[in-house]
């Protein structure tokens, strides 16, 4: 008489122990071990495993299998490292699946030796599981070669081998494999339609969806959240109201995950009022949906509004914070990005990651709080992420910023594996602080480091060459920009060398360079004129083109106040005191005010902002107002008194 297969396993584990009861025991015990694994209990699913006097193949695997719903998986490996019988393809699948969700390499090729030797290859779940591995730890040359060896392939092996093509962005290999596939299957169509999402070519991923529907294959949420997440690399949203037409139509917006992705593509466009009205017509919303509201409202400057939501919000996690904090800190508001970093801190089960830290860092960057940034570095330190780049970065951009030039070298020279956001870091720290020489030559360490230089390398080195008058060296680094790297200038650049040419007397040229790129920077063309007003100095005027830059800046936009405060501060530089007084009542008639100036001390931990125009300053502000004067006051006559010294401390 046959027996089926579950009889067959059974009368096998019979004939190995002995007698039934012996038999029942183990079967109780393993059983167990399966029901906590079910429930994801692996601590109580070992607890019964070491309790086992004996353990055969069944009961190994099903506490592997714990720790593989446990989403433990180094105890899986560890576990599997200790077998006392003979791993099966059951234990040698587990095995894998535990090094791919480490994306350990090291560990998947010891399993792969092992499991030829044990002579297990031929097993459709041990060749599929292989391929996983390897594509999972970015291996795929491996994972081709371990899909050609299998001789036998299901749906599940063609699209592992496509995933890892996909995530190497191997976009014509991903091709070719999948036109070899026998059947496509949705999941394969929508791995392909990533491959060129990811890749920025949002014309293919549309020309690939067409084919899909073509050959009778059905977009799901998934397809429409790819679709949708291509759209934002366009330059205009009419693809995406396309796509959300198809998912209105196939009733897949009712899905949370297609809203959070139609979401943010109309944020990137700025359409908030179609992603307030998609948010609010959701019936099950997710805690990304409400991230993705609070980043796109953060993103348009509504900061009030991310707040009062962000506060709302029934659920948060590290990213809602994150995306609060950097909306704080984009938009100006550095003292409120870090009142909530320190909230974070104090909470119990929200714990910052480095993309906070990058966070907080960019707004004690934007308002110079070197304390603060001191703090957060100790932070970061403590928590472990110093040594993350996008931390090491951040941590140099404040320390630069914040004039601590020192301290951004430092965390410079610990990093081990630079990229191209560290080189251009630095050296734009040294720009800004005016260190013109280190900056220079930390491009040249950069380049003798086969390191590509970009546009902002290069706004950095004009910056440098801007602020320390380094005309030539400023020229040569622009067109070597234009004719060398093949960059196309942005305003940034222009205005930096503008800023050169003018300071430098050069007004002339300055003013052909403008027209010569007047397309480049017609949308900034005020902030031009601007700069190049001043950036003039009293001995390098030229009245009649400072006249017509000045006068032109009041034509275009009258209803500013840079025009008509240049062209009265070049006036009254000429001695035309008359003609000034003119454009100041101008101005006043047009009611337009001047922007006040602005500066802040940080004494003790807090910040005092000083406005010009007069504000009421109690006794102390007024102390430190006369402590800061005495301290000038002496500083200079420090320096004049030097002056009036010979080498020898001998008056002259």
């Amino acid at each position: 008489m046959s027996l089926n297969p579950q009889a067959g396993r059974a009368a096998a584990r019979v004939a190995e122990h002995g007698a039934p009861s012996t038999f029942a025991g183990l079967a109780a015990a393993t059983s167990r071990i399966a029901s906590h694994g079910c429930a994801g209990k692996a601590a109580a699913a070992r607890a019964v495993f070491d309790a086992m006097p004996r353990r055969d193949a069944v009961a190994w695997n099903a506490m592997l299998t714990a720790y593989a719903r446990a989403d433990q998986p180094r105890a899986a490996l560890a576990l599997f490292a200790r077998m006392r019988v003979a791993p099966d393809a059951f234990s040698i699948t587990a095995a894998l699946s535990a090094a791919s969700a480490l994306r350990c390499p090291a560990a998947g090729v010891q399993l792969h030796a092992r499991l030829l030797r044990l002579g297990l290859r031929a097993a459709l779940p041990v060749g599929n599981a292989l391929v996983a591995m390897y594509a999972r730890c970015a291996r795929e040359d491996d994972a081709a070669r371990a899909f050609r060896e299998m001789r036998e392939r299901n749906a599940l092996s063609w699209c592992s081998l496509l995933n890892a093509y996909v995530a190497s962005s191997r976009m014509k290999l991903a091709q070719e494999l999948f036109d070899e596939m026998p059947a496509a299957s949705s999941v394969a169509w929508n791995t392909l339609l990533t491959g060129y999402s990811r890749s920025s070519n949002a014309k293919k991923c549309f020309l690939v969806f067409n084919k899909m529907r073509v050959s009778g294959i059905s977009c799901d949420d998934a397809t429409l959240c790819i679709l949708i997440d291509a759209c934002t690399e366009l330059p205009y949203p009419s693809t995406g109201f396309a796509v959300h037409k198809i998912a209105v139509q196939s009733g897949w917006n009712a899905v949370p995950e297609v809203s959070n992705s139609l979401i943010s593509f109309y944020s990137k466009f700025s359409l908030l009022d179609h992603a307030v009205k998609i948010f609010k017509s959701m019936e099950s919303r997710t805690v990304v949906s409400w991230n993705s509201l609070i980043d796109a409202y953060t993103r348009l400057g509504h900061i009030e509004q991310a707040a009062v939501l962000f506060r709302s919000a029934p659920e948060t996690n590290v990213i809602s914070w994150t995306a609060m904090i950097g909306g704080f800190a984009r938009n100006g508001y550095a003292e409120e990005a870090l009142a909530l970093f320190t909230k974070i801190l104090a909470e119990k089960n929200m714990q910052p990651d480095h993309f906070t830290l990058g966070a907080v860092l960019h707004a004690s960057a934007t308002a110079a709080y070197l304390t603060s940034g001191r703090m957060i570095h100790a932070c970061a330190f403590q928590r472990g992420f110093a040594s993350y780049l996008y931390v090491a970065n951040s941590l140099m951009a404040m320390y630069a910023k914040c004039g601590d030039v020192e301290g951004a070298s430092n965390i410079f020279n610990d990093v081990l594996q630079k990229d191209l956001v560290s080189w251009n870091t630095m050296l734009f720290g040294f720009a800004i602080n005016g260190w013109a020489n280190e900056a220079l030559a930390m491009y040249e360490t950069m380049l003798s480091h086969d390191v590509c230089p970009d546009e902002v390398t290069f706004a950095g080195l004009l910056t440098g060459c801007s602020h320390c008058g380094l005309l030539d060296q400023g020229r040569a680094f622009f067109e070597s920009m234009v004719s060398v790297h093949r960059l196309k200038p942005s305003p940034e650049h222009l205005a930096s060398v503008l800023d050169m040419y003018a300071r430098s007397g050069n007004i002339k040229k300055a003013i052909e360079m403008l027209d010569q790129y007047s397309d480049t920077v017609q949308p900034h063309i005020s902030d031009m004129r601007e700069a190049l007003l001043s950036a003039y100095s009293s001995g390098n005027l030229d009245v009649r083109i400072g006249r017509s830059v000045g006068s032109s800046m009041v034509l275009m936009e009258p209803e500013k106040d840079a025009g008509y405060v240049m062209l009265s501060n070049l006036l009254c530089a000429i001695g035309q005191w008359t003609e000034a007084e003119q454009v100041r009542r101008t101005m006043s008639e047009h009611g337009v005010k001047k922007s006040p100036g602005c500066s802040w001390i940080q004494v003790m931990g807090a910040i005092k902002v000083f406005v010009s125009g007069g504000q009421e300053l109690n006794s102390i502000e007024c102390d430190i107002i006369h402590l800061l004067d005495d301290e000038m006051r002496s500083t200079m006559h420090r320096c004049i008194v030097g002056q009036d010294m010979d080498r020898e401390g001998n008056p002259t």
